[in-house]
């Protein structure tokens, strides 16, 4: 098993690097990288943070019974039916009661063989009172053109404790890929999560879920996604409003550039007195791709805030336009707009995963 990112093959490094990836230990509080169904990397570089294989942290704890497979029933469908099997592997990470881990913990989940279907469950542990912060990147390996992977997520949010967790995508063209996540939030808890896909792919189908128990706890999804032509992405996010004083906010860009996105939001109040927003906005930069947007809004209580708001069109000719009578190019001018368009506030993102969106930007922009 490689420390610290020694001996890892460069073109495995360099796309590890691309969904936000430093496999540095100046920069990261741990470290976890597997190659297929194989753990690669497992670093903790930080007193105030763990970071072990699941199988490990199933071997370490006996308590883990009480986190695996209790957010995620193991027969949701038959996706997780398949993860839930001995050869499955992923991370395990937890942020003991009270610690502040400032700097982010990274974990890759990367594909390598043609035509292999990974299965991955992961556990994320942030403890009463913890702050922890998680940059996630799956990708595939150059050349590896089809295949599929299936992940399932856990993760526990403890009384007064913050988590953020940022997920990164980038597939071949012909992958296919269905996470299942779920998130259990406790008193004072609050869980933000983010999800970028800027790739070709052949389809990502997730719904992500957050459980907001105790009161005052909150929940943030923020996605952006670049549907390129043969792409497909039915994605969405649902917070389930469980207890007084809870707040949800749910926030997608979703861009079509002759790809196919389906952008969900499910707002579901089972409390008085709670409060979410959801907002799906989609832009179209082709004739050919589709955008469905699809905001719901439930509850059984008069006393509860909740809104939406959903819009899908193209970029004004005026405001390009307004851009060029100030300097820039047509390009430019379109690429700044679409720029603005996907800036949903996401903070910290690593230099090399920033450039890699620029570049997408660039990519999508000059297709127009």
């Amino acid at each position: 098993m490689s420390e610290g990112g020694v001996g890892i093959d460069p073109a495995i490094r360099e796309k590890v690097r691309s969904v936000g990836g430093e496999l540095d230990s100046s920069r990261r509080s741990g470290s976890f990288l597997q190659i297929d169904q194989r753990t690669q990397l497992v670093s903790t570089f930080r007193k105030d943070v763990e970071v072990l294989s699941i199988q490990d942290a199933l071997e370490k704890y006996d308590w883990m019974e009480d986190y695996y497979w209790r957010a995620v029933p193991a027969d949701k469908d038959e996706y997780t039916c398949e993860v839930n099997c001995p050869e499955v592997n992923g991370y395990f990470i937890r942020a003991p009661k009270g610690a502040k881990v400032k700097i982010p913990v990274e974990a890759c989940l990367y594909l390598y063989t043609e035509r292999l279907k990974q299965k991955v469950h992961n556990v994320i542990i942030a403890e009463e009172g913890s702050e922890l912060n998680i940059i996630s990147g799956c990708t595939s390996h150059p050349g590896v053109a089809s295949g599929m992977h299936l992940g399932v997520s856990e993760f526990y949010i403890k009384k007064g404790a913050k988590l953020s967790f940022t997920m990164v995508h980038s597939w071949e063209s012909d992958i296919e890929v269905r996470p299942r996540s779920v998130a259990i939030v406790e008193e004072g808890g609050v869980f933000m999560s983010n999800y970028i896909l800027m790739n070709p792919v052949k389809l990502v189908q997730m719904y992500p879920t957050a459980y907001l128990r105790g009161r005052g706890a909150r929940a943030i999804f923020s996605s952006v996604v670049v549907a390129l032509k043969g792409s497909k992405a039915d994605i969405g996010s649902r917070a389930v409003l469980q207890a007084e004083g809870t707040s949800a906010e749910i926030v997608s860009r979703t861009i079509s550039s002759g790809g196919e996105v389906v952008a969900r939001g499910h707002l579901l109040a089972e409390s008085p007195k709670v409060k979410g927003h959801l907002e799906c906005m989609g832009l179209m930069l082709s004739e050919e791709g589709r955008i469905d947007a699809i905001p719901e809004l439930e509850s059984a209580y008069s006393d509860v805030e909740l809104s939406h708001e959903a819009a899908i069109g193209k970029i004004a000719e005026e405001e390009i336009f307004y851009l060029m009578t100030r300097g820039l190019s047509r390009d430019e001018a379109t690429a700044a707009i679409i720029r603005g368009f996907m800036d949903v506030g996401i903070k910290g993102l690593p230099p090399q995963l920033q450039r890699e969106i620029d570049k997408a930007v660039e990519m999508v922009g000059g297709g127009m």
